[in-house]
């Protein structure tokens, strides 16, 4: 078996779906091209996930070459809505680059479900704390590809 086919399974191993639990999701592009350093193409994710009548959406984040979402699931199972999710916006992001179908994120995703204890705001600020952590700005209000409810 393949490397990537036996990671991506490793990936799946203990996930399960419940109706109500949050979590907090990661997944990267297609050998990590930094296609969402072109904001409109970052715009693509965001309007993909906030389309999802699945998840109710706390906070994410569109870094260059990945996502962190952090939602409630309210219907379906997490791997049917964050590959609903990575589908509806790579189709979005071919449309406008004016393309056929071409890859735009690895399979699978990594996810964190969170405890009843864990703090939701803390978890949001986590996430949309990326772009400083990484550099990419100096104040979170000059980075435009994000968003919590708490905030």
């Amino acid at each position: 078996m393949p490397i990537k086919s036996r990671r991506g399974y490793a990936l799946r191993t203990g996930r399960h779906s419940m109706i109500g639990q949050t979590y907090m999701v990661t997944t990267v592009t297609w050998q990590r091209s930094k296609i969402f350093s072109r904001f409109e193409l970052g715009r693509c994710v965001t309007r993909s996930i906030y389309a999802s009548p699945y998840a109710h959406t706390l906070a994410h984040v569109v870094m260059p070459d990945h996502f962190h979402w952090l939602f409630e699931l309210k219907d379906r199972s997490l791997s049917e809505v964050v590959q609903r999710a990575k589908t509806e916006s790579a189709k979005q992001i071919n449309h406008t680059l004016n393309r056929p179908s071409a890859k735009i994120w690895q399979p699978g995703f990594y996810d964190h479900a969170l405890r009843r204890d864990e703090d939701l705001r803390a978890a949001a600020r986590y996430i949309i704390a990326n772009p400083l952590r990484a550099g990419l700005v100096e104040d979170i209000g000059s980075y435009a590809l994000w968003d919590a409810v708490y905030l």
